[in-house]
């Protein structure tokens, strides 16, 4: 009798740890496509940026006078 307490106790806990994993992958599961998300937005965001640096007309140094020392 103390074998079959012992043996419906593991398939309690089983079940409850197993409830508790698939819980636990499906969270994950989310959180991984919302981080998917957000590096994709940070992603366009820096392309834009850079884009529209390269846009952008670099300034000029100004012409100095060269000492001519001959």
């Amino acid at each position: 009798m103390r074998a079959l307490w012992g043996l419906a106790g593991l398939v309690l806990v089983l079940a409850v740890v197993g409830m508790l994993v698939k819980k636990q992958l499906s969270a994950m599961q989310t959180t991984t496509g919302t981080v998917q998300e957000s590096s994709r937005q940070v992603q366009q965001h820096i392309q834009q940026q850079v884009q529209g640096l390269m846009q952008q007309a670099r300034p000029m140094p100004e012409d100095q006078p060269q000492d001519d020392k001959n």
